[in-house]
C-alpha cells in the first residue's frame, strides 16, 4: 500500500505507465552503466534506443508468454488505455511501462528485475 491508503491496482493505467516508465528509463541506465564505462553521449544514445516505443513494444513480445494472469491484466489495462498516438508498438510499451509501474508500486522488486533482465535480453538477440 502506497501513501494516504492508494494501492497500486487502484491507480489509473496511463498513472502506473506514469512512473514505470520512470523507472524502465532508469532501469535501461543503469543496466547500460554497468555494461562499460563509455562516454556519456553513447550511453545517451544506446539508452534512446532503448526506451523507444519500438523497442518496448519488442521487448514486450518477449516478455507476454512469461507473466501471471494479474500481471497480463495490467499490461492489457496500460495497452487499452486512450493515449495520444494510435500506433500498436506504442500502445504495447504504455502496457510494458503500466506493468514495470505496477511492479515497482507494489514493491515487487525482483520480479521487475526478471522482467527486464528477459526484456534486455530479447532486445540484445
Amino acid at each position: 500500500m502506497l501513501s494516504d491508503g492508494v494501492t497500486p491496482s487502484s491507480l489509473s493505467p496511463l498513472t502506473l505507465a506514469f512512473v514505470g516508465d520512470g523507472v524502465y528509463g532508469l532501469m535501461v541506465r543503469e543496466h547500460l552503466a554497468c555494461e562499460a564505462n563509455r562516454p556519456v553521449g553513447t550511453l545517451h544514445k544506446a539508452s534512446v534506443d532503448l526506451v523507444r516505443a519500438e523497442a518496448q513494444s519488442a521487448a514486450m513480445e518477449r516478455l507476454l508468454p512469461l507473466l501471471s494472469e494479474a500481471e497480463e491484466a495490467v499490461f492489457r489495462r496500460g495497452r487499452n488505455a486512450h493515449t495520444s498516438r494510435n500506433s500498436p508498438e506504442y500502445h504495447r510499451a504504455t502496457g510494458l511501462e503500466a506493468l514495470f509501474g505496477y511492479l515497482y508500486l507494489d514493491g515487487q522488486r525482483d520480479r521487475l528485475r526478471e522482467l527486464f533482465r528477459e526484456a534486455m535480453a530479447a532486445l540484445e538477440e
